[in-house]
């Protein structure tokens, strides 16, 4: 596939009609900008295979006594819990002192036997305490005012102990005191940071070295967290013992195959009546977003692409059935907080509660005094470096290697779509081993989902966004429980 100037217009149009109307980035449009910057003709951006960056060794530095400095007592407005919480930094490497830093939640029930999970969210450069702890499914949400919090009784610490990573330099708290280490990101710099950490990490928490662990996140963590499990395999291979006991992956809406990523978009856009066919075709025909595709035109591209721009305008494309955020300022009194109805302006109210310096006190965040507010995007982070244009042959390594692979998406998500996944998934010509069906949950149909021979399992989450535990958390812990157990999504509801 070629990709020229057209190509580039049209997408940019695209990405035009959802840019974040005041502070910082989102998660989802973080990854537009990539893809853009992927797209140009002669980009600066690495597009080749994925490779574990070579090192001497891993430093795993001493943690006695780490642990217990990490214990979170109690944040500010936050509901009486059951369950301990943690947070604080790893250094990841100490000569240009770089940090990550975490946020851990214990199973709210035996916390000794279930599994670990460590949950990534994408960007790049997203923080996955923005997204994942605080908006989808950690313990807590965060209320209208920006000041107290609201348990989520859907919360992922029911299923498991999640760790929640902000990755790369310069996400959220994580820091360096190198520049250099926060301006540039990319793929291999932060696949090999977060095995530091996870190592370091495992050091502190030494009750989790053996422990069935797991990784999951969505969007463009469907790049990292693919690469974090590629990395951990090398290094159990090379070390010939298993350093991390990794037993499988989940991702969500994510990002694995650029071609079909694309393509998948604009199938989706016109199946939702939300583009006309016409525009679907002239797109196709003159944008060259397809393999086929003609030889295009600048100037119809450029006119379709103002047609596409019109129909995205007043819509999320993340979620295209939600509302929009139509008044973004904090609420004197706390709004009467909903897990079944989630709010399309929480972003904000998790930017104000993460910039109380009492909440990072309890956090023990930020505790170098950054030069920059706590963003639930970077943007300290200039430059990315290097982005595969495809991640399947990891997952393939991963089936070969007998680890499980669970791949979710959100129905409603215009973004990274349900065709596009399901285009990429093609890709791999694997063999159906459990045809399609619509799996339970609660005598209604939560998605519906495939298994593919080799241990891969497609599911659907319906009527969900991008961020699928944000619209439904039910539907989103009935998933990774399954997950988690090794056990098929039920096709009657007496197996909820």
């Amino acid at each position: 596939m070629v990709h020229t100037g057209s190509s580039i217009l049209f997408f940019s149009l695209l990405i035009s009609s959802f840019l974040a109307p005041t502070h910082g980035k989102k998660q989802t449009e973080a990854l537009g900008f990539l893809h853009k910057s992927k797209l140009t003709k002669n980009s600066a951006v690495d597009t080749s295979s994925f490779e574990v960056i070579q090192r001497d060794r891993v430093e795993v530095l001493p943690q006695e006594g780490l642990k217990e400095r990490d214990r979170i007592e109690k944040l500010p407005g936050q509901p009486n819990v059951e369950f301990s919480h943690y947070g604080g930094y790893v250094t990841v490497n100490e000569t240009t002192g770089k940090a990550f830093y975490y946020y851990f939640a214990e199973a709210q029930k035996s916390p000794h036997s279930l599994p670990l999970l460590l949950w990534l969210n994408g960007g790049p450069g997203c923080s996955s305490l923005a997204y994942g702890a605080m908006q989808e499914h950690g313990p807590f949400r965060v209320h209208s005012d920006g000041k107290t919090l609201y348990k989520n009784r859907y919360s992922w610490n029911h299923a498991a102990n999640v760790l929640f990573l902000e990755s790369p330099a310069g996400v959220g708290f994580s820091y360096s005191n190198t520049t250099s280490d926060f301006e540039r990101g990319g793929d291999k710099e932060t696949a090999s940071d977060n095995y530091v950490f996870l190592l370091n990490w495992l050091e502190r928490f030494s009750e989790y070295k053996n422990r069935d662990f797991y990784i999951s996140g969505e969007s463009y963590a469907g790049h990292y967290v693919p690469q974090l499990a590629h990395t951990i395999l090398h290094h159990n291979k090379a070390a010939n013992k298993t350093l991390v006991n990794l037993k499988g992956i989940i991702i969500g809406n994510a990002l694995i195959n650029d071609d079909t990523d694309l393509v998948g978009i604009y199938d989706y856009l016109a199946s939702h009546a939300i583009i006309s066919d016409e525009s679907l075709y002239q797109i196709k025909k003159y944008c060259n977003v397809g393999v086929n595709a003609t030889p295009p035109s600048l100037d119809k591209c450029r006119a379709v692409g103002n047609d596409v721009y019109m129909d995205l305008e007043n819509i999320d494309l993340y979620n295209i059935y939600a509302p929009l955020c139509h008044n973004t300022n904090l609420t004197q009194k706390p709004k009467k907080g909903s897990l079944l109805d989630f709010d399309p302006c929480s972003d904000y109210y998790v930017h104000a509660y993460m910039n109380t310096p009492e909440v990072q006190k309890a956090l023990h965040a930020n505790v170098t005094k950054l030069s920059y507010d706590w963003e639930s995007c970077s943007e300290v982070i200039k430059y990315w470096d290097d982005s595969p244009s495809t991640i399947l042959p990891l997952l393939q390594e991963f089936m070969e290697n007998g680890l499980r692979v669970w791949i979710f998406s959100g129905d409603t998500d215009g973004r990274i779509p349900v065709t596009s996944t399901k285009y990429s998934i093609n890709k791999m010509k694997l063999p159906v081993k459990t045809a399609w069906y619509p799996w339970m949950l609660n005598g209604e149909v939560g998605g519906y989902t495939e298994v593919y021979k080799g241990d891969l399992t497609f599911a659907t989450v319906r009527g969900a966004g991008h961020q699928v535990p944000s619209y439904q958390p039910l539907r989103a812990l009935s998933l990774i429980m399954h997950f988690l157990a090794g056990t098929p999504l039920p096709n009657t509801s007496r197996h909820d």
